[in-house]
């Protein structure tokens, strides 16, 4: 049975569901970031989806990105299924900018997490619902 691992249970707030994918929102202020995770149980990599499941996680991942991208107007969107530390079959969807703090370099490693408070958490959450309204659902 299919359970969201407790790290990223920890690490993101939940902004509901596509037909394949969790969709989350890493609960770090200093980056627009979006993580999908396919939910289906002990998948660790892509290859170990149907090829179904793979159409649908590039086209769900797709839609994130533009999403994501058009709505904060990023200067490159940074995907990654890295999967050291978490193992479950995760993607991330990160917007970049040249101004960021670490631009270039990746963002992993790089300084700690800013949680979001719950005014910024509410208003990003409520803009990245409707920018992905077309395909998300509430559900649990």
């Amino acid at each position: 049975m299919y359970q969201l691992h407790p790290r990223l249970e920890q690490d993101t707030i939940r902004l509901g569901q596509f037909d394949l994918c969790d969709v989350l929102l890493m609960n770090d202020a200093r980056y627009p970031w979006v993580i999908l995770v396919p939910k289906r149980a002990d998948i660790t990599e892509v290859f170990q989806l149907s090829n179904d499941e793979q159409q649908q996680l590039m086209a769900e991942s797709t839609f994130v990105a533009r999403q994501l991208a058009e709505m904060v107007s990023a200067d490159k969107m940074n995907i990654a299924m890295l999967g050291n530390v978490v193992s479950q079959l995760h993607i991330h969807h990160v917007a970049r900018f040249t101004t960021d703090a670490v631009w270039p370099d990746p963002i992993w490693g790089k300084g700690q997490a800013v949680p979001y408070n719950e005014e910024e958490s509410e208003a990003i959450c409520q803009q990245l619902k409707a920018v992905l309204a077309h395909f998300l659902q509430d559900g649990a």
